[in-house]
C-alpha cells in the first residue's frame, strides 16, 4: 500500500512538472514569435520614408520644430499640442495667426533659420519642406528631421500622404481618415461643376507689377488637376515662379476667369491690402471677359502662397474655387 501511494506521488509529481514546462514554454514563444512590428509593439518610434531620405522617428514627440505652415495646419488641426516653435520672423498665415504668441518660440524665417536656437531647443523632431530642402543635412545634425513638402505634379497624392504620416507620429489615424473623407467629399462635389462648364480659367501670380501665370502641374495646378477647371492655355511653362506674362497675353488669351494670388499682400510691408488690384488697373485688362464679367477672382495668398497643403489650406482652396464658379 506504502509503495502505491509513493508510485502515485512520483507520477503526480512529474505531472505537474511537465505543465509547468509548457506553460513556460507557450509564454516563451509567444514572446520570441510575436508578429507585430517594433513600433506598434513597443510605441516608441517609427520609420518615415521621405523625399531625402528615411528617419527613425519618435512617436508622440512632445517638443516638434515646424518650418511647414501647411503641416502646422493639419497638426492644428487634429488638436496636436506638441509643436514649440516655428518660423515667425515674417508673415505667419492669418488662419494660424494664434501660433505668433509668446508661447511659441522663434527660429528665425522660412529661408533663413535659426540653427543656434533651433539647437538651444533640442527638438524631438524637425519638419521641413521646400524652402528648407537645402539645408535638411543641417537640420538632421541637430534632432531627426523629415521633409513633407506637397508634389504639386500629384498634389492629392502627396498632400495625402503626407497627412498620414502626421497621423501615424502623433497617434491620430482615425482623425485624419475622417477629416480626409471630407476632402474628398467636396472635391468630388466640385469637380462634377467644374466639368459642367464651358468656362476657362487663367490662374496668375503678381508680385511687384510683375504677373507670372500657372498651369496644370504647376503650383496652383491643383485648380485644374484636381478640381477640374479648364485652363485657358494647357502649355504655360512649369515652374516654381510661374511663367513670365504680359497684359497682351492675358487679352490674347481672354479667360473666362482670373484667379489672381496677390503675393505682395502678404511678404511686402507698408503696401496697400491688394496692390495686385493697382497692377491689373488699365485698358487691356478691362477689354479681358473676366473683367467684364467680374470674374476676377482675389484668392487668399495666406492659404495659396504662404501655406498650402494643409487641412486647412486644402478646405479654403476647395471652397475659394467652388464660390467662384
Amino acid at each position: 500500500m506504502k509503495q502505491k501511494l509513493m508510485v502515485f506521488i512520483l507520477t503526480l509529481f512529474v505531472l505537474l512538472l511537465a505543465a509547468c514546462s509548457s506553460e513556460s514554454s507557450t509564454e516563451e514563444s509567444k514572446s520570441t514569435d510575436s508578429s507585430e512590428p517594433k513600433e506598434t509593439a513597443e510605441a516608441k518610434e517609427i520609420t518615415v520614408k521621405h523625399l531625402l531620405g528615411e528617419t527613425d522617428v519618435k512617436v508622440n514627440p512632445e517638443n516638434v520644430v515646424v518650418f511647414d505652415f501647411g503641416v502646422l495646419e493639419t497638426l492644428d488641426t487634429l488638436g496636436v499640442k506638441a509643436v514649440t516653435a516655428l518660423p515667425k520672423e515674417g508673415t505667419v498665415p492669418s488662419q494660424l495667426e494664434k501660433y505668433t504668441s509668446d508661447k511659441y518660440e522663434s527660429v528665425g524665417s522660412l529661408k533663413e533659420p535659426d540653427f543656434e536656437k533651433i539647437n538651444e531647443l533640442q527638438p524631438e523632431l524637425i519638419i521641413i519642406s521646400a524652402r528648407q530642402q537645402d539645408l535638411y543635412e543641417e537640420f538632421a545634425e541637430i534632432a531627426p528631421t523629415i521633409y513633407l513638402g506637397v508634389d504639386t505634379t500629384k498634389y492629392m497624392e502627396s498632400f495625402k500622404e503626407n497627412t498620414e504620416i502626421l497621423g501615424q507620429i502623433f497617434g491620430k489615424e482615425a482623425e485624419v481618415k475622417e477629416e480626409l473623407a471630407k476632402i474628398d467629399e467636396n472635391i468630388k462635389a466640385l469637380k462634377e461643376k467644374a466639368s459642367g462648364l464651358d468656362e476657362k480659367a487663367l490662374v496668375t501670380l503678381i508680385d511687384e507689377g510683375n504677373i507670372s501665370a500657372y498651369g496644370p502641374a504647376s503650383r496652383f495646378g491643383i485648380i485644374h488637376d484636381v478640381f477640374g477647371v479648364k485652363p485657358v492655355d494647357e502649355n504655360i511653362e512649369v515652374s516654381t515662379h510661374g511663367q513670365s506674362i504680359s497684359f497682351e497675353y492675358l487679352v490674347e488669351k481672354d479667360p473666362d476667369i482670373l484667379f489672381v494670388v496677390d503675393r505682395g499682400a502678404v511678404v511686402t510691408t507698408g503696401q496697400a491690402a491688394s496692390p495686385a488690384k493697382e497692377v491689373l488697373n488699365n485698358d487691356l485688362v478691362k477689354g479681358t471677359k473676366a473683367f467684364k464679367e467680374d470674374r476676377i477672382v482675389y484668392l487668399d495668398p495666406n492659404v495659396w502662397y504662404l501655406s498650402g497643403g494643409g487641412i486647412i489650406s486644402v478646405n479654403e482652396m476647395v471652397k475659394a474655387i467652388d464660390e467662384s464658379l
